[in-house]
């Protein structure tokens, strides 16, 4: 397969089947948000030691690239060549929500996103799935979307913030709570003369 086709070079892209589409339709920025968020996941991988939530990471890929393809398969003539979401996906992520927190310290307030740099790159993921849900509810206004798509991505993203937090426990790294008017600390980095510049 030839990385290059030349065939984009009108600003419009193929979805599955064929149909051609410009790059800045709704559909296709919906799908770019699913791969964004799949190459998050990768860079998270690259700082995970732990094998069972390396595990759960790559099945996860596995399950953004049937998101992708979904999104980018409209017509239901080639619908039966990809494997759409159902309920059970989403009931499985739900499973999978309740497992992991389960072993986390109870959430009080919340929490800045950083600590292990696997947790900071799942709460990258997680921002960036926030954005496709937001995009498919967007696109759902105006083409036939499975509606599983945007209850996945929406239980996706809890579960990446749930496995952020995993990571940060697992690894001992402590969580840095939000504190509400913490911005104020810069005023105390000012030198006394660089005040009122």
């Amino acid at each position: 397969m030839k990385i290059y086709t030349k065939t984009g070079d009108e600003g419009l892209t193929g979805l599955y089947g064929g149909e051609r589409v410009r790059k800045d339709s709704l559909r296709v920025g919906a799908y770019g948000s699913v791969d964004e968020a799949n190459a998050a996941l990768g860079v998270a991988l690259t700082q995970l030691q732990d094998a069972e939530l390396a595990g759960v990471l790559q099945r996860l890929q596995h399950a953004l690239f049937d998101v992708g393809a979904d999104l980018a398969t409209p017509s239901s003539r080639y619908r039966a060549n990809i494997a759409p979401l159902t309920e059970g996906d989403v009931t499985a992520m739900e499973l999978l929500i309740d497992r992991f927190e389960a072993e986390l310290p109870p959430l009080k307030q919340f929490i800045l996103p950083g600590g292990h740099p696997a947790a900071a790159a799942l709460q990258l993921a997680r921002a960036v799935v926030r954005r496709a849900e937001r995009e498919v509810v967007a696109l759902a206004q105006h083409e036939e979307v499975n509606p599983q798509v945007g209850i996945y991505l929406n239980r996706l993203s809890d579960l990446l913030f749930v496995l952020a937090r995993a990571v940060n426990h697992r690894g001992g790294t402590a969580e840095v709570p939000w504190q509400v008017g913490g911005r104020a600390v810069y005023s105390s980095l000012i030198l006394p003369e660089e005040k009122g510049c």
